[in-house]
């Protein structure tokens, strides 16, 4: 790739617009970078102040120097994207262009090309900045907490760690689990064996265990007790050795179910806590562990709290916007009950029934 600016300003009056010519010298690069019916290149135009043509193997950039340099750098990470052997999808484009946006230390094309798993073609990555710092703070701390609204990847991205440290023999065994909160962890009273009782709570981490090891494998890892899937309140007592232990939904825990929970940790164990503080389905007026255990640890060394956000969903875009749309109304319900509080002054204090009440 070259770039080659040239001033073309028409007077001293007049903004300053400049031009960069990009060459692609190889073909199969610029037809990936153009896109099926050239989406990839439409999608790069309306993200872009500069405009955007291309000739042959030639990309010309037109504009403000500025606008133009964010352009350079957007179409040399997306070309180094294709020459690590990826194939470029809207998606990718997004992510990289949100990145270019945040003006981040870390490269676009750094983050979306490292491989934590490869099965049968199939790469498991980050696929964006909060899930690559994520990720790094799995192999650098003992106890990670992953925060964050659904599809961030928080459960699916510790899982593949999990399987990536027990290939490497690291641990020597992976253990998963979850609060089986719509039981109320009283297991004994449902009728079935024990797999047909947890197997609706557990089914999405044999889910995400099934893209990530080969199906007839798993059953025998099982078996050997390598990997263990199990509600939360089988951990009572325990003492995990040698461990990758996981702890999903984490916001459906109490306080002293999070407390029995991370201290099973044992030694050469590493545990990820995954989940949510906006979806609690814990009955209520009681306490989510999840809410409060940043406050109780958060001066602990080799304890790491990861925040995702909607920025980091990877599934459809719409998701994003459900989870930011949710998370205004809970904004404005919040300012609404504060004022009507205010508005009332003296209601809940005299201790008075509301018309209509019945005790």
């Amino acid at each position: 790739m070259t770039g080659t600016p040239n001033d073309s300003s028409t007077g001293s009056s007049s903004p300053v617009r400049a031009q960069t010519k990009i060459s692609v010298n190889d073909p199969k690069i610029m037809v990936n970078l153009l896109g099926a019916k050239d989406e990839i290149l439409r999608l790069i135009e309306r993200n872009l102040d500069s405009d955007v043509h291309v000739r042959g193997n030639e990309i010309t950039i037109t504009g403000d120097p500025a606008e133009n340099a964010t352009a350079e750098r957007l179409f040399s990470e997306l070309i180094e994207l294709i020459d690590k052997g990826e194939t470029l999808s809207v998606d990718a484009v997004r992510r990289t262009l949100r990145m270019l946006e945040e003006n981040t230390s870390e490269r676009p094309a750094e983050v979306l090309t490292l491989n934590i798993l490869s099965r049968r073609g199939r790469t498991i990555r980050p696929k964006t900045l909060g899930q690559k710092k994520y990720v790094d703070a799995i192999d650098q701390n003992t106890i990670v907490f992953g925060i964050g609204p659904a599809g961030t990847g928080k459960t699916y991205l510790a899982m593949a760690k999990a399987v990536q440290a027990l290939q490497a023999k690291q641990i020597n065994r992976i253990i998963l689990t979850r609060p089986a909160v719509e039981a109320g962890e009283r297991l004994g009273f449902l009728p079935g064996t024990l797999t047909e009782k947890i197997d609706p709570y557990l089914r999405p981490l044999y889910d995400a265990l099934h893209d990530m090891l080969d199906p007839e494998t798993i059953p025998r890892l099982m078996a050997a007790g390598t990997i263990e899937v199990a509600p939360l309140a089988y951990m009572r007592g325990r003492t995990l050795n040698d461990a990758f232990i996981i702890l999903d939904e984490a916001q459906n825990t109490t306080p002293e179910q999070m407390k029995m929970f991370l201290t099973r940790l044992g030694f050469g164990a590493k545990i990820v806590v995954t989940g949510d503080v906006t979806q609690v389905d814990l009955p209520g007026g009681t306490t989510s562990g999840l809410k409060i255990v940043r406050e109780i640890l958060r001066d602990v060394e080799d304890v790491h709290f990861s925040e995702l956000s909607s920025s980091d969903v990877v599934r459809h875009r719409l998701v994003a916007e459900i989870v930011d749309a949710y998370a205004r109304f809970d904004v404005s319900q919040e300012q609404q009950a504060a004022q009507s509080v205010h508005a009332v002054p003296g209601r809940a204090a005299s201790g008075g029934r509301t018309p209509g009440h019945r005790r």
